[in-house]
């Protein structure tokens, strides 16, 4: 294609979108809309994932050893704590060091344990905190440490990490599904409006093809016109959800502050990388099959 036909094309494409300004308005307004929802999803679903995400990699094993358990048999729990395969991280916490956390928990209450504070009168036990690589493999994994020597018992907050694990993975399916469904619904929207453009220009077409026009002639102004309207319809919803989210993370810091959200500079550049090529795609498509019925004369 030479640079003069593109710079034609072009300038076809806006004489159309001027001449044809309500419906313009109105293929540009749908697009907007469409991925202003979209957009917003993508941010709620992105920030969900991140917060879900912190949840899961505080999600531990807590495994105490038996105080009967010899050295020997605590040297071979550790050896296959340390070995198996799902393991990520292996810490022992002596009974010393979680004293030493309850007082720091206790604050100025720690005058409460201090009977307990020396070897000979600590209550507590001996234990290992331990992680695995995937999250959702913990109650999988505490089930099959239980029957390692020298275990007492193992806590990983048992009916309470399945159900929130089963959330995350609805919470990720749900996401994934209504952004495939707003994609597609974009692109028929966007393309029974365009329609309506083009049935308007019908006869024009149907005259330039009487007169020999190719298909690719009478076709690319209407792509660069979908182009421009897509291009135009996402950059929209990108400075109205940009203000909104900015707005949201103040107010968010100053009034629930125990829950972050994710800084506007990372959710603003994947949303820009998503929402402007989506935007000029889907204004092509409803452009390419608005047309492509008229261009059968």
């Amino acid at each position: 294609m030479h640079i003069r036909s593109l710079f034609y094309f072009f300038g076809e494409a806006l004489k159309s979108i001027l001449r044809n300004g309500w419906m313009s308005l109105a293929s540009v307004a749908v697009v907007a809309i469409t991925l202003l929802i979209l957009g917003s999803f993508m941010v709620l679903n992105r920030n969900v994932n991140e917060f879900t995400r912190h949840i899961k990699e505080d999600v531990q094993i807590v495994l105490y050893v038996e105080e009967e358990a010899s050295a020997a048999v605590q040297m071979e729990l550790q050896q296959k704590l340390v070995a198996h395969p799902e393991m990520q991280e292996v810490r022992f916490v002596s009974k010393s060091e979680a004293m030493e956390r309850l007082v720091d928990r206790l604050g100025d209450r720690a005058h409460l344990v201090e009977y307990y504070m020396n070897e000979e009168s600590n209550p507590l036990r001996n234990s290992y905190e331990l992680r695995t690589r995937i999250p959702e493999d913990i109650p999988q994994v505490a089930r099959e440490i239980e029957s390692y020597p020298g275990v007492d018992y193992v806590d990983y907050g048992s009916g309470v990490v399945e159900p929130l694990f089963q959330f995350t993975g609805v919470v990720r399916w749900v996401g994934l599904l209504f952004m495939g469904g707003l994609a597609v619904t974009a692109v028929f929207l966007i393309s029974h409006t365009i329609r309506l453009t083009v049935y308007i220009r019908r006869k024009e077409i149907m005259i330039m093809k009487y007169v020999g026009a190719t298909e690719g002639f009478i076709r690319w102004p209407f792509i660069f016109e979908g182009l421009i309207l897509g291009l135009v319809g996402a950059l929209i919803p990108i400075f109205i959800i940009q203000y909104s989210y900015r707005t949201a993370v103040l107010w968010m810091q100053d009034n629930i502050y125990f829950i972050s959200m994710l800084p506007p500079e990372a959710v603003m550049e994947e949303l820009v990388t998503v929402l402007i090529p989506l935007g000029m795609i889907l204004g092509v498509v409803g452009s390419g099959i608005s047309v492509r019925r008229f261009l059968k004369v």
